[in-house]
């Protein structure tokens, strides 16, 4: 399954641009709010947030699999700031409140950085701490799977995607406490705005983004050269040439233990061994029948009397043309039953199995670990929770349990990512009752509105 670890570089550079679109943009803003009349701000700071959700919604609808977490970020703080500056504004000609006309982009002088880096590093430290918790990721890690699930790419996407919201928090907190500081000792009120003032309040920014881009730029760059080298870059052009593969991965059960085989070279880290299951295999076809994988397993384990079940199959979003499928193949009577298998492996207890999975993760195959999560999260998220997220019981403290006994006898579907959708967001999480009022606002506003477009409906 080497063509599953390696890197899309295409993605790699879509990644890139993410981060660049979005700096670039707050550039852009800065600069033709300082070139414009002070008073198109607010209009300047409204196309900018309206261009980025065109990104966000094009990367939606052509379900691309690069991470869209900074652009998201700054489409949020440039429309917070455009919103609070003409909040502000309204206020002040209201007389509500009395701002200095540094504040106010009827004046002149007009200095944006003053509200707009502060709003940035707020936004973005809120969108850091929940960035496991955003609906843009939810989404993301339910169509595109979690980031263990996708190989080198998802490791990168989710490491760097980490550091580059890092790397503006410190940027805009540095630039807030400049700008305010400067501001409140240096800056002479009422007094002609001199270039000094100009340099400190638009250029410094603008500078500062500029060498962030080329930070990225070449960091990325050397990112690519190391994979390139490491051959774990996959072109264009070998995308175009490969042929299409289905990858099948069987888990052998029998009571409650699984047949694995614990020393599985790494592919990740050389001289390293992991946990996987022995029973992998591919094929270069795209699409396979229940008899064909039903024949396949029974040639591997030289037993025929077992059940097959369907796991579960996902399509790789970085690899277009290979998809992977998951099977049970259970096995009436006891492990003692089968004593010689064809592939080598040892019967684990799922007890151990979870013990290990909760104490020592990182010595199963990432693989494997993802596919024993989705397991658990869809079982164990259905005992505690309703089709609608709420608990079934009020006890936080209840936390039920499961084997590979009730995972054959109550046939689960694993395929079905709603499950995954409440493990993710639930009842237990703050703002949940919130969401769901809205949304339930919503659906009763829209069917209002088609009962009003259809007069046959009403006849009725």
């Amino acid at each position: 399954m080497k063509d599953l670890e390696k890197v899309n570089g295409a993605q790699l550079i879509s990644f890139w641009k993410n981060i660049s679109v979005g700096i670039l943009v707050l550039i852009l803003t800065l600069v033709f709010s300082r070139i414009f009349p002070f008073y198109f701000s607010p209009i300047i700071g409204l196309l900018a947030a309206a261009f980025l959700y065109t990104i966000l919604y094009n990367n939606k609808v052509s379900r691309t699999s690069s991470c869209m977490v900074v652009p998201y970020a700054m489409f949020y703080c440039i429309i917070v700031y455009a919103f609070v500056s003409i909040i502000l504004n309204v206020l002040d000609i209201w007389d509500f409140i009395r701002m200095p006309k540094e504040f106010s982009f009827f004046n002149d002088p007009y200095i944006p950085v003053l509200i707009l880096d502060p709003i940035c590093f707020f936004i973005l430290l809120i969108i850091y701490i929940r960035r496991n918790r955003l609906a843009i990721c939810i989404d993301c890690k339910i169509s595109k799977g979690l980031s263990i699930e996708r190989g080198k790419l998802g490791e990168i996407l989710n490491v760097e995607t980490r550091l580059q919201l890092l790397n503006l928090i410190w940027i805009f907190g540095l630039l807030s406490a400049v700008t305010w500081i400067y501001y409140a000792y240096f800056y002479f009120k009422g007094a002609n705005v001199n270039n000094r003032d100009w340099y400190i309040f638009v250029w410094s920014n603008v500078i500062i983004f500029i060498i962030d881009e080329i930070y990225f730029a070449s960091r990325y760059y050397n990112i690519y050269l190391d994979l390139k080298e490491n051959g774990e870059i996959i072109t264009e052009e070998e995308l175009n040439d490969m042929t299409t593969k289905t990858y099948l991965r069987f888990y052998l059960i029998c009571g409650n233990k699984v047949y694995l085989n614990t020393h599985v070279a790494d592919p990740y880290v050389k001289g390293k061994f992991v946990t996987d299951t022995p029973f992998v295999t591919k094929r270069n076809v795209n699409g396979i029948t229940i008899s064909d994988v039903n024949g396949i397993i029974r040639r591997m384990t030289g037993y025929n009397t077992g059940e097959l079940r369907f796991f579960y199959g996902r399509k790789s979003q970085d690899i277009t043309k290979h998809r992977i499928l998951r099977y049970f193949y259970f096995l009436d009577g006891k492990p003692e039953d089968y004593p010689e298998l064809e592939i080598e492996g040892e019967w684990i207890d799922f007890d151990t199995l979870k013990f290990v999975y909760q104490k020592h993760p990182k010595s199963m195959s990432m693989i494997f670990l993802t596919d024993l999560s989705r397991m658990a999260t869809i079982i164990l998220t259905q005992k505690i929770f309703d089709d609608n997220g709420y608990r079934k019981l009020r006890v936080k403290s209840y936390r039920p349990t499961f084997d590979l006994v009730e995972v054959r006898d109550k046939e689960y579907d694993f395929q079905d990512d709603k499950w995954l959708r409440i493990a993710m967001f639930n009842s237990d999480l703050r703002g949940f009752h919130i969401r769901k009022w809205f949304d339930k606002f919503r659906r009763h506003t829209r069917r209002n509105d088609t009962n009003k477009k259809n007069p046959w409906q009403q006849s009725r």
